[in-house]
């Protein structure tokens, strides 16, 4: 009796966390929608925890996820997080997110090099290929630090069928894709 009392606890935890999420990313998409319908302003405001800014897609593996500014645990429970300190989404030079791999980031588990990761932000949509996919220690750094053009990092946990605290970190690079004139 008290297994199945546990057990019903777990799965009503975890749809509400489920809905909580899906309720956010329908919420942000809205806000997306009317950020893109207004005209930019000259000198952008900065960023704050929690803002929207923009959204991550790849339709073959699935991924679909608002972008936030932060890495919060509350981030990272409803969106994918802009690592601060690193380039913006969309802007020049090495843009990091973060996500949780049992979440919004449990796609990547399918992400093969050369897909296209769209960012869409106010000012437009930018196209990324994948360039390269590696699994490092939490310690290893160096994956968010600067980068020459547009380029974008995606990080979550590995392994991605790990119960507990992962040990590793699985990467995602991708530079922005220029088509030819």
């Amino acid at each position: 009796m008290l297994l199945a009392g546990i057990g019903v606890s777990l799965l009503t935890y975890v749809s509400y966390v489920s809905i909580e999420a899906s309720v956010y990313q329908r919420t942000a998409r809205a806000a997306l929608v009317v950020m893109a319908s207004e005209p930019a302003a000259s000198v952008p405001a900065p960023r704050q925890h929690g803002d929207v800014l923009g959204e991550i897609v790849n339709a073959r593996i699935g991924l679909r996820a608002v972008i936030t500014e932060g890495t919060s645990d509350d981030v990272l429970r409803h969106a994918v997080g802009h690592v601060p300190g690193t380039a913006g989404p969309g802007d020049s030079g090495n843009s990091a997110l973060a996500g949780h791999r049992d979440g919004l980031f449990r796609p990547l588990r399918h992400i093969e090099v050369g897909d296209i990761l769209s960012v869409m932000v106010p000012g437009g949509q930018i196209d990324y290929q994948v360039e390269w996919t590696r699994v490092v220690r939490p310690d290893e750094v160096w994956v968010m630090g600067p980068a020459t053009g547009r380029t974008l990092t995606l990080i979550t946990c590995h392994p991605f069928s790990f119960i507990g605290a992962a040990p590793d970190r699985f990467i995602v690079r991708a530079r922005e894709r220029v088509l030819p004139t």
